[in-house]
């Protein structure tokens, strides 16, 4: 494999694409030090303790958040943007018609109107979250213009960030966006791991409870990377075809059917709506320990947390529900058996039609429903897992696993495909 890579790093087109990418990398840690002016480090820290849904959001943003940098608020509204489109595409047909049949263009329409949709979300999320910074006493000036002025920021922070998202796809190797997540993930790793070396080597952790953490780590990992190779193919049979005075004989081959098909959106949307009503009482009802309002802030705080079983149950139960939602959105399986008819291709002893949309049907059921409970597993037992093994120092989350196994997977496939235009081995041996 090193070998590979360095016969790729002697590609001249691959070698300025990986440097492209790292040297975006390093733009987006400049960036990250970039910090809004009239901020009380004290306060913020406090709000940062008490916050879980900041914390949620600070981990896709490689510490920008915790310094209350210029791209605190990351490429997330880009993402909730992405989401929203894609849902849009399945419910309104005119934007169906266009992404199906609107080739270049309609892609580059839709491409337009994520990044129109992406300033509203961001406005209106930087607008709420300075607001409370504001009233929380984080920012020492509290006039109206500063605080235009944050929303300004945080604004321009992310469309700066989808920018540069645009220019890693288009120069450089792998999806822009993926990799910027990637890094913001990534960053927080070496500090991770340097707290968590230096609490056991104090004795805050137990050794071999840290080896078992480790070894459960790496069990998860290799777990991940099955589960994003996975595919269940459905054979498929050609039939002959005549053109001109030529006839082809029929050959077999396969519908590749993924075994996750939601990625990791299902449990962004889980996690998503499980802290959207605290934070939401955060925000519009701050300082109310009494009425409707305190009472709905008593009982998510003592039932409601990630460490009540209540809270892990039902965000099992969201990831489940949405990977099926989000899989039947991504998988169209009447277009699957539609182009299998007009190609002339069918499944073999099943009949071209209904019937081939109902067996892709029970086949996806199938899948989905294997990679929904694993999802859903995996979005709770890293918590229990913390706790039970007394490592806290070093966030297991199950997003940032499965955004990092998935981008490298992603970035490795690419360089392979590259590598084996030039008549080079593959990067990953098969």
């Amino acid at each position: 494999m090193i070998n590979t890579l360095r016969a790729a790093l002697l590609v001249p087109d691959i070698r300025q694409r990986i440097g492209f990418v790292f040297g975006a990398f390093a733009v987006f840690v400049f960036m990250v030090h970039i910090q809004l002016p009239n901020v009380n480090e004290q306060a913020w820290q406090q709000q940062l303790q008490s916050g879980t849904f900041f914390n949620f959001l600070g981990f896709l943003s490689g510490g920008a958040l915790q310094k209350l940098s210029i791209i605190a608020m990351g490429i997330t509204p880009y993402i909730n943007a992405s989401i929203i489109m894609q849902l849009m595409t399945v419910v309104l047909p005119q934007l169906e018609e266009m992404a199906k049949k609107g080739g270049e263009e309609g892609r580059k329409k839709i491409s337009q109107y994520t990044r129109w949709l992406t300033i509203i979300l961001a406005t209106v999320q930087s607008f709420f979250m300075t607001r409370f910074m504001s009233q929380a006493g984080v920012f020492y000036d509290h006039s109206l213009a500063f605080q235009l002025f944050a929303v300004l920021m945080f604004v321009a922070g992310t469309m700066f960030l989808m920018w540069l998202g645009e220019q890693i796809t288009d120069r450089g190797i792998g999806n822009g966006i993926s990799l910027i997540i990637f890094i913001g993930i990534v960053l927080r790793f070496p500090t991770q791991i340097a707290n968590t070396v230096s609490s056991a080597a104090g004795g805050g952790i137990n050794i071999f409870n840290l080896v078992m953490f480790i070894l459960i780590a790496l069990v998860t990992i290799v777990s991940i990377i099955f589960l994003y190779q996975g595919q269940r193919r459905v054979p498929v049979q050609q039939a002959r075809r005549v053109v001109g005075r030529k006839m082809f004989a029929g050959r077999s081959t396969y519908i590749p059917l993924r075994l996750n098909n939601a990625g990791v959106i299902s449990i962004i949307f889980a996690i998503s709506l499980l802290l959207l009503p605290q934070q939401a009482l955060s925000w519009f009802g701050r300082g109310t320990q009494s009425g409707f309002a305190g009472n709905i802030s008593a009982f998510l705080t003592a039932y409601f947390s990630p460490n009540e079983w209540l809270y892990n149950v039902v965000y099992f139960l969201l990831v489940v529900v949405f990977t099926f939602f989000y899989s039947a959105i991504v998988v169209n399986t009447r277009d699957i058996a539609d182009n299998l008819k007009k190609s002339g291709s069918f499944i073999p002893g099943i009949r071209p039609g209904q019937p081939t949309v109902e067996y892709i049907n029970r086949i996806l059921l199938r899948i989905t429903t294997a990679a929904a409970i694993y999802l859903g597993l995996l979005a709770v037992l890293p918590t229990t897992l913390e706790r039970g093994l007394g490592v806290t120092t070093f966030y297991l989350g199950s997003t940032s696993l499965l955004i990092v196994v998935g981008v490298a997977l992603d970035t490795m496939t690419q360089i392979e495909a590259r590598l084996a235009m030039r008549d080079y081995r593959g990067f990953m041996k098969r």
